[in-house]
């Protein structure tokens, strides 16, 4: 099952395009976040260490200890891992009902205006 998940977005054989598999995980502000195969094969691609931390990326975006101002509109969910060491989500919210994740990263010193903390 797995595998026919990964395969292309249209197989050659077939008439109609079968959609690539999305997960949805909502933001602070309630907003349905989507994370697309294609995103995700382009993160892991750029970041190895990401790979295996789906689930993690898509938990971070709902439950994040602070979410930072990015540039061009972007939020950055933050939430960190051990010491000194945190997982940000980059994503956008388009309007109240859709958003997507732009990549993912590990860092040392997340940078950015906080414009949301756990409370």
């Amino acid at each position: 099952m797995a595998s026919e998940l990964s395969q292309t977005y249209c197989e050659r054989n077939e008439t109609e395009a079968r959609p690539l598999p999305t997960d949805i995980a909502y933001s602070v502000n309630g907003v349905p976040i989507r994370l697309t195969e294609e995103r995700w094969r382009h993160i892991v691609m750029v970041r190895d260490d990401l790979r295996g931390r789906r689930e993690d990326v898509l938990m971070v975006v709902e439950d994040p200890d602070f979410v930072l101002r990015g540039y061009g509109g972007a939020l950055l969910a933050v939430k960190g891992y051990g010491r000194g060491r945190y997982l940000v989500v980059v994503y956008k919210e388009l309007s109240s009902h859709d958003g997507f994740i732009i990549t993912a990263f590990f860092t040392s010193r997340p940078k950015g205006a906080i414009v949301w903390r756990r409370s």
